[in-house]
């Protein structure tokens, strides 16, 4: 109750959510049924995606965000799995390439045509294969171009150089049960997992070492979650003995007590948290719920500050959340939620209300970018990088994004995935020893985004020219 108690300064306080209309939803779509707790949805500024069912192997659609309305039951889906889609995540970096994880036991990395699919896909990228059990999870590295971590029923944690399709850091003997969810720390130089033996930890993947964990961090056995927050600090969410939904803030530093912790409500659906760096705000999207709630975190105490609750009369069955840089700014909009119904998706729109028109760089301060700020050899190597930022005043329009290659090395020259630590070390010169295919490749790769960066420019010189005329003209 003291959370609700105090009424306390905050520009978030008014934040309020609306479903567009009808019109703009996605509609007759059917949403796969698997019984596993991911959120079946992921959004970028140009896509949707949302694993659907099918009938004899595993597929997720595909939309460019414009396409809303019916979607014809013969629209085209990505459907290269043989058994259900489990997870699916956009790259960060290129907003066509998305992961998938299945049953199959595979991970699949796709490119999506810019226009988005005409035929059905069939053929990823790379397959990487390394679980022996179904893959229920798979997170981009936030930063670095190309790495790709997958979680599987097996216990393992494996991660990928995808521009190679190698396994270079195979995490498999730190969880004794299920791993519920993994996430990336900002700049992606720790892990957090939470996992079905109620424990969170906290893990250094390159040196393949456990930094910091706690036991029964929320008692009940249900499903946990747990995400690194901007500050480094962890927030769970899980069940308390009484099977009440509990949320709760950690200092890694300190895991003995928790900063704060809070019982919810009794429901029996997982809290799948989605969390906003820029605004410090964390959304709780309750399976089966029908409702958002959402929270700030700031350094004063309780620390976890509820702000309100969406509410709708459908509940959901997964949920999308939209990166930054895909809102629109001019209508203050915070976050925009792809909502799954058992038929269709609907959008949903978090605004906060501002009587200006002028760009509030209070709501909107610089956000992570899609440029990777480190190679996935320089990470491998021990390097770390802060998430390149871009300003949103002007909106932000989507530039051209580079075609993902596989470099396969020479298979002969190739060690065995990198498994125990004394491999590990070898597993950067091994990355290093690049053939001169691949820097014929890297060649092709600097001369295209030369020339994208080039198109960009002229674009953007032109566009001013246009908006100088229009001042000269306002100004006359």
């Amino acid at each position: 109750d003291t959370m609700r108690r105090v009424v306390r300064q905050s520009k978030f306080r008014h934040v309020f959510g609306q479903a567009v209309k009808n019109d703009q939803c996605y509609d007759d779509i059917r949403v796969s049924r698997v019984t596993w707790d991911s959120s079946f949805c992921a959004v970028n500024p140009r896509f949707v995606a949302i694993i659907v069912e099918a009938s004899g192997g595993g597929a997720f659609m595909v939309l460019p965000l414009h396409k809303t309305g019916r979607i014809d039951k013969s629209y085209p889906t990505v459907c290269g799995h043989t058994g259900p889609v489990l997870d699916i995540d956009w790259c960060p970096h290129n907003d066509q390439v998305i992961a998938s994880g299945s049953e199959d036991c595979t991970v699949m990395v796709w490119q999506i045509p810019e226009n988005g699919l005409t035929l059905s896909l069939t053929e990823p990228v790379v397959v990487l294969e390394g679980h022996s059990k179904r893959v229920g999870i798979v997170a981009w590295h936030p930063t670095a171009r190309n790495v790709l971590l997958s979680a599987g029923c097996d216990n393992v944690i494996i991660i990928w150089n995808v521009g190679t399709g190698e396994a270079l850091i195979n995490l498999d003997d730190m969880h004794v049960d299920v791993i519920y969810n993994v996430s990336w720390n900002r700049n992606g130089s720790l892990i957090c997992t939470s996992s079905k033996d109620k424990k969170v930890r906290i893990i250094d993947p390159r040196k393949q070492e456990i930094v910091a964990e706690k036991e029964k961090t929320h008692e009940g056995a249900r499903p946990m979650r747990a995400i690194f927050l901007a500050d480094g600090n962890i927030f769970t969410t899980g069940f308390s003995r009484m099977s009440e939904r509990q949320l709760a803030l950690w200092n890694p530093k300190n895991m003995e007590e928790p900063i704060a912790l809070h019982e919810m409500d009794t429901s029996n659906g997982v809290l799948l948290p989605f969390y906003d760096p820029d605004t410090n705000i964390i959304y709780l999207c309750g399976k089966g719920d029908s409702s958002i709630r959402y929270f700030e975190i700031t350094d004063e105490s309780p620390y976890v500050h509820y702000l309100n609750t969406f509410s709708s009369k459908e509940p959901q069955r997964g949920m999308g959340f939209m990166p930054k840089r895909g809102l629109d700014v001019n209508k203050c909009e915070i976050a925009r939620f792809f909502k799954l119904h058992e038929r269709k998706c609907e959008p949903i729109i978090m605004t906060v209300p501002r009587k200006s028109d002028l760009f509030q760089d209070d709501l909107y301060p610089d956000t992570a970018g899609p440029e990777a700020a480190l190679e996935a050899e320089e990470w491998f190597e021990g390097k770390n990088a802060d998430p390149l930022l871009i300003s949103l005043k002007h909106g932000y329009i989507p530039g051209k994004n580079r075609d993902l290659k596989v470099v396969k090395k020479n298979i002969l020259d190739n060690k065995p995935a990198a498994n125990k630590k004394s491999d590990l070390i070898n597993a950067p010169k091994k990355a290093a020893d690049a053939s001169s295919i691949q820097n014929e490749a890297k060649l092709d790769e600097i001369l295209k985004e030369l020339k994208s960066i080039k198109d960009t420019i002229s674009s953007q010189d032109e566009r001013i020219a246009k908006l100088e005329q229009q001042m000269a003209k306002v100004a006359d």
